[in-house]
C-alpha cells in the first residue's frame, strides 16, 4: 500500500481481537465502520482519500477480515456496537467522527449513545426493521456468493453478484470475501430485520448526516421523510444514479458529499 496509508494493527477490547488499518496519522479522527460482507482493506481507496487530511482508522467488524470470528462469537447489533465504543475508548480517540456504510452506519448509530462519537456520517443504512418492509438484497445474495469465496474464485465469478464493478474492484473482493464468517453476515442480516434503528436516530445527541443512494431501495424516499420528521436538523444527502454501495457506484460524488460535510476542499 502506498500514499497515506499508515500501518494495520490490532488492538484487545471488548474481550475480542479487533484488526484495523490506519492511513494519515494526524488530523481529525475518523473511524470507519464497514459494511456487512466487507472487510477493511476493501475502504482502503477511502481511507487514502481521507488520510490526506485526517487520522482514518478502518476497522475490520467482528467476524470479517483480520478481526475475532467463529461460530460461537455473538454477533448482535449490541455486540457489534459494544466493540466501537471499547475500540475508541481502548485507543483513546478524542472527538472521534464515526463513518458507516450500511451495517457499520447501524452499528454506529446503537454506539452513538455512549457520547464518544463527535460526528456520525451514515451511508445507506439499511432502514429495514420489525413492521417495516424486508431490506432489498436476499440472503442468498450474501450465502451463495461467500460459498464462491470459499472455493477460491476469482474476479469473473463474482461477476454476476456486482456487474457493474471494475475488475479491480472483484479482484479485491474475489480476494477478502472468504474472510466474512458466514454466521456473522447471517447474523447480521437478520439483525436488518430484527433491530428498530429509528429509535437510535431519534434519540442521537451528535451531529450527523445522512448519505443515500437514489438506486437500490435500501434508503426510500419515505425513509428520508421519516428521517426528517425525527431529526429536522440532519442533512439529507441524495446520491443520484448510485445503488446501495455508493463509493463503488459513484466515488466522485460520493467523495463530493463526504468532503464537503467535513469541510475539506480540494
Amino acid at each position: 500500500m502506498a500514499g497515506s496509508f499508515f500501518y494495520g494493527a490490532n488492538v484487545e477490547a471488548n474481550g475480542i481481537r479487533q484488526h484495523y488499518l490506519r492511513y494519515g496519522g494526524s488530523g481529525p479522527k475518523i473511524l470507519l465502520v464497514p459494511g456487512i460482507t466487507s472487510p477493511a482493506v476493501t475502504w482502503g481507496f477511502v481511507g487514502e482519500d481521507l488520510g490526506a487530511d485526517h487520522d482514518v482508522y478502518i476497522l475490520d467488524v467482528r467476524g470479517r477480515g483480520l478481526s475475532s470470528a467463529g461460530p460461537d462469537l455473538p454477533y448482535s447489533l449490541d455486540d457489534c456496537a459494544a466493540d466501537l465504543n471499547a475500540f475508541v475508548e481502548a485507543l483513546d480517540l478524542q472527538d472521534v467522527i464515526g463513518l458507516g456504510h450500511s451495517m457499520g452506519a447501524r452499528h454506529l448509530l446503537r454506539a452513538e449513545g455512549s457520547g464518544k462519537f463527535a460526528k456520525l456520517i451514515l451511508v445507506d443504512p439499511p432502514m429495514s426493521g420489525p413492521g417495516r418492509r424486508p431490506y432489498p438484497t436476499p440472503l442468498d445474495w450474501y450465502v451463495d456468493s461467500l460459498a464462491l469465496a470459499r472455493r477460491g474464485v476469482g474476479a469473473d465469478e463474482l461477476r454476476p453478484f456486482t456487474p457493474s464493478w471494475t475488475d479491480e474492484q472483484l479482484r479485491l473482493r474475489a480476494e477478502w470475501l472468504h474472510s466474512c464468517e458466514e454466521e456473522a453476515v447471517i447474523a447480521s442480516f437478520k439483525g436488518f430485520h430484527e433491530d428498530d434503528i429509528f429509535p437510535d436516530i431519534a434519540a442521537l445527541r451528535t451531529d450527523a448526516v445522512l448519505i443515500a443512494a437514489e438506486r437500490g431501495g435500501v434508503v426510500s424516499a419515505e425513509d428520508r421523510a421519516e428521517v426528517a420528521s425525527l431529526r429536522p436538523e440532519m442533512l439529507i444527502v441524495e446520491v443520484a444514479g448510485a445503488g446501495h454501495m455508493i463509493p463503488w457506484d459513484d466515488e466522485e460524488d460520493f467523495f463530493l458529499a463526504l468532503h464537503e460535510y467535513l469541510g475539506i476542499t480540494v
